[in-house]
C-alpha cells in the first residue's frame, strides 16, 4: 500500500479490525520510510461497476466519490459518518447484486434519494435540488410537497 505522505511503496499492518457493520475490514498502517501512520479499509468487490453519466461519457464506480456527495447532502445534519457509510454500502450492494457491468448516473441518484428521504428530509431537499438542477423556488416547493405526502 503505497504511504500517502512520502509516496514509499512499503508500509506495514499494525493493527486491523472489521468495521461495526462487518462489510470492511480497518488496517491501521504505518510507513517504515517517513513513520506516519494512515487507515486504509479493505471490501469486498463483487464486480467491477462502470458508470454511465449524462453525457455518455464512462468511469469507474467510485465509492468515495459517491460518499462525499451524500456527506455533502448531510452537512450540518445529526447524521452520524456511520449512517452515511451504510448508505453507500447498501447502494453498491445494490448496484452489484443488480448483475449489470454499467448503471447511468440516474439510477445511482435515484438510490440516494430514497435512502435519504428515509433519513433526513433537508439533507434530501440539498441533494434533491442539485440532482434535478432545480431552477426555480416551485420546483422546491414541488419536491417539500411530495416530501410531505410520504
Amino acid at each position: 500500500m503505497r504511504c500517502p505522505f512520502c509516496g514509499s511503496v512499503e508500509s506495514q499492518v499494525k493493527d486491523s479490525r472489521t468495521t461495526d457493520d462487518c462489510s470492511a475490514i480497518r488496517r491501521r498502517r504505518e510507513c517504515p520510510e517517513c513513520g506516519s501512520r494512515f487507515t486504509t479499509f479493505e471490501r469486498v468487490q463483487l464486480r467491477e461497476l462502470v458508470v454511465v453519466k449524462k453525457n455518455g461519457e464512462k468511469a469507474m464506480f467510485d465509492r468515495d466519490k459517491l460518499a462525499r456527495s451524500i456527506m455533502v447532502s448531510v452537512r450540518k445534519r445529526p447524521v452520524s459518518n456511520d449512517k452515511v457509510e451504510k448508505i453507500v454500502t447498501s447502494i453498491q450492494r445494490r448496484l452489484e447484486a443488480s448483475g449489470e457491468a454499467e448503471v447511468s448516473t440516474s439510477v445511482i441518484g435515484e438510490y440516494v434519494m430514497d435512502a435519504l428521504a428515509n433519513l433526513d428530509h433537508v439533507a434530501y431537499i440539498r441533494f434533491a435540488s442539485v440532482y434535478k438542477d432545480f431552477r426555480e423556488v416551485k420546483e422546491f416547493v414541488d419536491t417539500i410537497d411530495k416530501l410531505n405526502a410520504k
